[in-house]
């Protein structure tokens, strides 16, 4: 890499230059690209220069998000971006030239095009007999792109003949889940005959749910921070061509929408991500997503907005919010024009769902004019004027559960069960606080005398380091809880401040592949104390670095246009167990694995690129909350006898397994009567598990005829009312504080399918806990912290 020095004379225009504003009001790109180059440099916690080898992986990883699946670009293509930007991409940046972005993006755009059109072409030419032994890769993103224009044209009949096969097995599908319904409608109002219950296949979550939510990708995925769902009532209606067709002709237009924010959003997460996984570029409107995400509240009128094709449907309305207090706005009325106060209205339609998003978001106690179709009356359209207002996302908030088991089960056992989905807080006015929260519902859960304590972080990607360490020292004495350790091999740590613990009692972890960041700092650090058991998938997700976030525009020129800097998360330091140890990579491993689907994904910090290597550090000492181990031979033997003999567990051996076998194949027949014999084999195979369920569901409600499990539920609004919810008395609404609209495939809670009403994971932790009660003496709470001398600064908060 070249590098350039400015002589002095060179240095005073250049400095001059920057403090000029622009002719132009908007942001330089440019400038903001160089100074998030220079910014990793200087904050990453590798050190590492922006040089060739840093060119070449963000080059690497610019192509792979624009083509994921190497199916738009071709060999050539590619050769040719290397030649001319493989290791000259830090000398384009670092001169604030963007324009490698915006020539590749181009490109990219230009070959998406050329791929419809001959999409088009191939399928009214084309005649697709779906009767060949040929086969399709799956996954293509380690696949090399195709050599040339034949190769690709080859390759794409191939993804048509598999989208189209695709959705004509959909259809059928449909119309058997179609015809289900109208059986189960009709037996339903006749009042007669059971019916089998309807096949509703449980997918899993393969997504990083880290303490951040996903960035957008460049070729318009649902894979951002607004939820764009999909509507499908007039897609059903279309034939398998026009289907294909109609979501390619979406996937140019998503990728017309993008302008030159989005390019070098892409541009400059490509670059992030060459230092670590989790090192980040955040566009203004990431970041504010991002603050909403660890706030749980934003500005706006309060509603859940879905996409659709000509604009955005209201699909929930948050209760008490802006919107619901005016009253006019309905669910499923369609948002086509806003205006912001009394300036005109600007047309929504065909934009997307995020744009739409900004506009109707603002500042507090300003008006946002709302022109819509009416759920009521698609023919006209009415105007409503709202005032915006801090709105509550309650969703999110922790909350919790008091089980009390049946008689059936053995003695009765009152159990706590927490609920926690991330790590939140107000970092800027700490007026949300994830400890606050959960203490209150703690002391609830002591109050109604729990005989033990489950604390769920299953899918809870993280969030507030702070947060993590006062959630800990709810459960254990003053003393160390984490690690750290800087680019210059600085190891500090961080203490939980207070006395003695708020709850002492028996404590489980729940943790899965996608509890991650400060999840693992938490089990981590109750597991080494020997305070709580770890129960759950085989490992947490693996992530072990520390993140803080850096506005971009302070280190921008003071008279330069800022307004679209955007943030940069970056690490800066490896966290570590008290023990030594490290998460990184390995993750915080069970003392009690349970069957998971999620332990045969390619998911985890292990399966991300450019992840930093595992480490350990000396210990620090701290005092062991209980003398002696957990009985956990013990225990794991009894749960070795309980999933041998549990069919739900079982299921998931099995399901586990094929999919093991077709995650390694990588391939999917182009055959219609290969594609529908699997079909229908998988469905029998569903429908024969479902079955069974609802038969061991209907054998113990009869055994237990009342006496099953009692569930109340607590959440930050009625924590302190004198009187229990009891499931009964519960709904959605309550614990979303938003009323959404109802669908027809609304299966209410999902648990009540499985015997006593309780999913097995949850079921399994609650005969856990009753082992590790049966097994265990009471825990003693160890002398008084020992020496903590070891020299050393405590870190900041991320």
């Amino acid at each position: 890499m070249t590098r350039f020095l400015l002589t002095p004379v060179a240095a005073a225009a250049s400095a001059l230059a920057l403090l000029l504003p622009s002719a132009q009001a908007e942001t330089n790109f440019g400038q903001v690209a160089m100074h998030v180059a220079y910014m990793l440099q200087n904050h990453h916690y590798s050190k590492q220069d922006f040089d060739d080898k840093v060119s070449g992986e963000m080059l690497h990883n610019y192509l792979n998000m624009l083509d994921f699946k190497h199916i738009f670009f071709t060999e050539q293509d590619v050769a040719g971006f290397k030649d001319k930007y493989e290791t000259t991409l830090d000398d384009h940046v670092l001169m604030r030239n963007i324009s490698p972005a915006i020539e590749i993006y181009d490109i990219y755009k230009e070959r998406v095009k050329e791929r419809v059109d001959f999409l088009k072409k191939a399928l009214e030419g084309n005649k697709f007999s779906f009767d060949s032994k040929g086969t399709i890769e799956i996954k293509r993103d380690k696949a090399p792109w195709p050599k040339d224009k034949a190769a690709q044209d080859k390759l794409w009949i191939e993804i048509i003949e598999d989208n189209l096969l695709a959705e004509r097995i959909a259809d059928e599908t449909r119309a058997r889940d179609e015809k289900k319904k109208a059986e189960k409608a009709a037996a339903k109002k006749a009042g007669t005959a059971e019916v089998k219950p309807e096949v509703k296949t449980d997918g899993v979550t393969t997504e990083r749910k880290i303490i951040e939510a996903p960035k957008p990708t460049a070729d318009g995925d649902v894979d951002n921070k607004v939820v764009v769902k999909k509507d499908t009532k007039d897609d059903k209606d279309l034939t398998p061509k026009e289907r294909v067709l109609k979501d390619y002709q979406r996937l140019l237009e998503s990728i017309d929408e993008n302008d030159t924010k989005d390019v070098v959003n892409f541009f400059l997460s490509s670059l992030a991500t060459a230092y670590d996984p989790h090192t980040e570029y955040m566009s203004t409107d990431e970041s504010d997503n991002f603050k909403i995400h660890m706030q749980h509240k934003l500005v706006g009128i309060g509603a859940l907005l879905g996409q659709k094709d000509d604009g955005a449907e209201i699909q929930g309305i948050v209760v008490g919010g802006p919107a619901d207090k005016q009253g006019e706005l309905k669910l499923n009325d369609r948002i086509i024009a806003v205006a912001q106060g009394d300036e005109e209205f600007v047309d929504v339609k065909y934009l997307k769902l995020q744009k739409i998003v900004d506009m109707i978001r603002g500042e507090k106690n300003t008006t946002v004019r709302i022109k819509i179709v009416p759920a009521d009356d698609p023919s006209g359209n009415r105007i409503i004027a709202i005032a915006r207002d801090e709105v509550p996302l309650k969703e999110k908030l922790a909350n919790a559960e008091l089980l009390v088991t049946p008689p059936d089960l053995g003695k009765t056992l009152k159990v706590g069960w927490i609920n926690l989905s991330n790590f939140y807080a107000d970092m800027e006015n700490n007026t949300v606080s994830t400890s606050v929260d959960v203490e209150r519902l703690l002391r609830r859960l002591m109050k109604e005398k729990i005989d033990g304590l489950v604390l769920d972080l299953r899918d809870n990607g993280g969030g507030s380091l702070d947060e993590a360490i006062k959630l800990t020292g709810l459960f254990i004495p003053a003393g160390p809880v984490v690690q750290a350790k800087d680019w210059r091999g600085s190891i500090t740590w961080r203490d939980c401040e207070n006395e003695k613990p708020v709850y002492d009692g028996p404590m489980i972890v729940l943790i899965n592949k996608a509890s991650a960041s400060a999840s693992e700092i938490l089990a981590a650090a109750l597991q080494d104390y020997r305070r709580a058991l770890i129960v759950g998938d085989k490992s947490s997700f693996g992530k072990g670095t520390v993140q803080t976030i850096l506005p971009v525009e302070r280190y921008m020129p003071f008279f330069s246009d800022k307004k679209g800097a955007g943030d940069l998360k970056v690490t800066i330091q490896k966290f570590y167990r008290i023990a030594g140890g490290s998460t990184q990579l390995k993750g915080v491993e069970s003392d009690v694995p349970l069957p998971s689907i999620r332990d045969v994904l390619d998911i985890g910090e292990s399966a991300a690129e450019n992840p930093l290597p595992y480490d350990t550090i000396p210990p620090r000492k701290y005092p062991l909350f209980r003398k002696d181990p957990f009985p956990i031979d013990e225990i794991n033997a009894r749960v070795k006898s309980r999933v041998a003999a549990n069919p739900e567990f079982q299921n998931v051996v099995e399901e586990s397994k094929r999919l093991k076998e077709k995650i390694d194949k990588n391939t999917v027949s182009l055959n219609l009567q290969e594609r529908e014999k699997e079909r229908l084999d998988t469905e029998a195979r569903r429908d024969k598990q479902v079955e069974d369920r609802a038969k061991r569901a209907k054998d113990v409600a009869e055994r237990i005829k009342d006496n099953g499990f009692k569930t109340y539920h607590l959440t930050l609004d009625n924590v302190d009312k004198p009187d229990l919810v009891p499931e009964s008395a519960f709904s959605k609404e309550m614990n979303s504080g938003m009323r959404t609209a109802s669908k027809d495939d609304d299966s209410g809670n999902d648990e009540a399918k499985f015997p006593y009403g309780i999913e097995p994971v949850k079921l399994e932790t609650i005969h856990v806990m009753r082992d590790l009660l049966e097994l265990d003496h009471k825990p003693t709470t160890a002398a008084k912290s020992e020496d903590k001398s070891q020299t050393g600064t405590k870190p900041q908060a991320q």
